[in-house]
């Protein structure tokens, strides 16, 4: 469960926004909630019409001077890229375009087995195949030693990159990144296909003509891919991009879309979900080559042959993510004390290291703790690592930093390798991390810019917000909360993956989808009115203009939330065999008057732990409730599946003896109590 924030926007400012910008009052509420108050300030964070100077970037001017040379010269030139839809994109934009002047160009991709970044190996191939010249796009920027070996070896190398750099740059003729600290360049977030783009443009003189015109949906695609923030000149290249590709005169970008379905217009968020990974997936589980050459194909059907391609590297992604969760689901069930923990950290063997990072989010989301996802492979392992608020995965890594063979990462996400004989120590090390750096664990959020009211649902208020898109990183979609819904009916949908729910809301009927939850995961029945937090768009179905809604999270109504997040604290650190102060050992230690009506319950129902205990949310707190189901577990009267959360009363259990419950005495005697029951 996730902690509930809603903001309350000013009614005097959304007023006044409504009639500066000439918005809708609902997108109107959404800028005031986000502290806009001002079409100025409307203007400079929705407003993207330009890019600035490509020779802005430091070193561009180098750069340009240098390919422009080579291709008049024919000059042996390799472009490396990386084997991500960022990198991938990249490659593909620079080597279309140098091709089609002219040049004497290839590139290489890296196979995910390689890792991250040039490497020696990369070199050595790239002055065998008669390199004189390197471009690497989308990283470069931490390569001191591999622009040591080109040197020697007699090549040149330029740099393009947007990742974070050293105290000190590698040796190159140009380096072009915009996060060096002298680079006066004013936006700072490109992708490295956004950083490409430039280097088009500034080849061409500074015009972005046809660096726009013929690279600007790969370059879309890249940076709502790479999850750089939708803010400035990356909302101009994203919404230039996003409409050449409802035209595309190229092949594989044709070909893609025709194989992930999606609809009509494309939004960022049907670019980032539905193309995005099937790129993803060649470099994540086949080789990144294969996308690389449907994006340069002028054959649509060698492009519907490569999307194909792509489709099944995507098919078997899912089909090995699932594996991987069924491992861990099995894991868990054996040593449920594994959810309990302030950090979850689960290994398996040779789980396939391009999925452990999506599986590290998978379960972040399922259990809402930091995650670290390891595969081992002989005597030594890969771990990829997801984290949310204040919990850094890169503190954590380097807190572990003895223990491991290298890391690397940032605050949300991370990755490592390590000896699989030392993965024990290094789990303890990261739970000995948490603890000491906090003394309440960071809970997960979800952000409503309002409490809506049915009547705000309309057509015209939800088209209203298509002027804040396109949608991403520090360009959220907008949320909305809406309390006492009336569930009508749930309905499965494909097979049971999703759900459909119809709900009643003060007279209103309303259909709100809930996408990979299935509906006896829901735990929830019809006349339950419940709470719910999520995003809507208008699609067009018949000729007609309807409201899709998309739940992103609920919960019954009524609950209160600092409770409940309180109680649960206290029951982890319970089952931790953490210390507590004896009143609580006081407080969750359960009568027989209590424990009879959570077994009833458990016995006349289909309850998961959140919705058991919004059954008993005015009569127990949560961590009393748990104890009562643990000591049910204890003695075989009921079961629990710490993987979905499933409690289920074990039906022809014999009778059980309280009085022999260890957790039980347990309590008594922390708390001193002495209760007989």
């Amino acid at each position: 469960m996730k902690k509930w924030i809603i903001k309350k926007p000013d009614t005097a400012v959304s007023k006044k926004l409504a009639a500066e910008c000439a918005v809708t009052p609902l997108c109107a509420d959404v800028l005031a909630a986000r502290g806009i108050s001002s079409s100025t300030e409307a203007a400079e964070q929705f407003n993207a019409d330009s890019l600035s100077d490509p020779f802005l970037l430091k070193d561009m001017k180098e750069a340009a001077e240098l390919i422009n040379d080579a291709v008049e010269n024919f000059t042996p030139v390799c472009i490396f890229g990386d084997y991500d839809c960022d990198g991938i994109a990249s490659t593909a934009m620079l080597f279309s375009y140098l091709e089609c002047m002219g040049a004497n160009v290839m590139y290489i991709l890296p196979e995910r087995d390689e890792g991250y970044g040039l490497n020696e190996n990369a070199v050595r191939r790239m002055h065998e195949q008669g390199a004189q010249l390197i471009i690497t796009v989308d990283n470069g920027i931490s390569a001191h030693k591999e622009a040591e070996l080109i040197y020697s070896l007699g090549m040149k190398l330029i740099i393009t990159d947007h990742h974070q750099p050293g105290e000190t740059l590698p040796r190159a003729e140009a380096i072009v990144n915009p996060h060096r600290k002298d680079c006066v360049s004013p936006f700072k977030y490109l992708c490295g296909a956004g950083v490409v783009l430039k280097l088009i443009a500034a080849a061409e003189g500074g015009s972005y003509d046809t660096a726009l015109n013929e690279y600007g949906e790969l370059a879309a695609l890249a940076t709502v891919a790479d999850v750089v923030s939708l803010t400035g000149e990356n909302r101009f290249i994203v919404k230039y991009g996003l409409k050449l590709m409802e035209n595309s005169e190229r092949a594989g970008i044709n070909a893609l879309i025709s194989k992930s379905g999606i609809k009509f217009p494309i939004s960022s968020v049907s670019a980032a979900f539905g193309l995005a990974p099937r790129i993803n997936a060649s470099g994540r589980f086949g080789s990144p080559l294969t996308a690389a050459k449907l994006l340069l194909t002028d054959d649509d059907e060698e492009a519907m042959l490569l999307a194909d391609e792509l489709e099944n590297l995507n098919t078997q992604r899912k089909e090995e993510e699932r594996k991987i969760i069924g491992d861990i689901d099995k894991a868990v069930s054996e040593n449920p004390a594994i959810t309990v923990e302030r950090v979850l950290v689960l290994s398996g063997e040779n789980w396939h290291h391009g999925i452990i990072g999506i599986v590290a989010s998978r379960m972040m989301e399922r259990f809402d703790k930091p995650c670290f996802i390891i595969t081992i492979e002989g005597k030594t392992a890969r771990g990829s690592a997801r984290s949310f608020g204040a919990f850094s995965v890169f503190k954590a890594l380097d807190y572990c930093s003895d223990l491991l063979i290298k890391y690397g990462g940032h605050p949300g996400a991370g990755g490592f390798s390590i000896e699989t004989a030392k993965i024990p120590e290094f789990a303890e090390r990261l739970q000995k991390f948490a603890q000491e750096s906090f003394e309440y664990m960071p809970i997960p959020d979800i952000t409503a810019d309002k409490l809506i009211s049915p009547a705000e649902i309309t057509v015209e208020n939800v088209s209203g917000l298509k002027v804040l898109e396109p949608f991403g990183e520090g360009s959220r979609q907008p949320v909305f909360a809406l309390g006492g819904a009336e569930v009508a009916d749930i309905i499965p949908l494909s097979q049971g993956l999703h759900t459909k729910l119809r709900l009643n809301c003060q007279g209103r009927q309303l259909d709100a989808l809930v996408f990979r939850i299935s509906q006896d995961e829901m735990f929830i029945k019809k006349g339950d009115k419940i709470d719910i937090m999520f995003t809507m768009e208008t699609q067009v179905y018949a000729g007609r203009e309807n409201i899709s809604i998309i739940i992103k999270d609920f919960r019954k109504c009524g609950l209160e939330q600092n409770k409940y997040f309180a109680a649960k604290d206290a029951y982890e650190k319970y089952r931790r065999n953490e210390p507590l102060p004896t009143a609580y050992y006081e407080r969750i230690c359960p009568e027989r008057n209590e424990l009879v009506p959570v077994y009833k319950k458990i016995a006349a129902g289909n309850y998961s732990t959140d919705t058991l205990y919004m059954s008993f949310m005015t009569e127990l707190n949560y961590c009393k409730m748990m104890v009562c189901v643990d000591i049910f577990n204890e003695l075989g009267l009921v079961s629990r599946n710490p993987f979905s959360q499933e409690i289920r009363a074990i039906k022809g259990a014999p009778k059980a003896d309280l009085e022999k419950s260890v957790i039980l005495k347990d309590l008594r005697n922390k708390s001193k109590k002495g209760v007989t029951v």
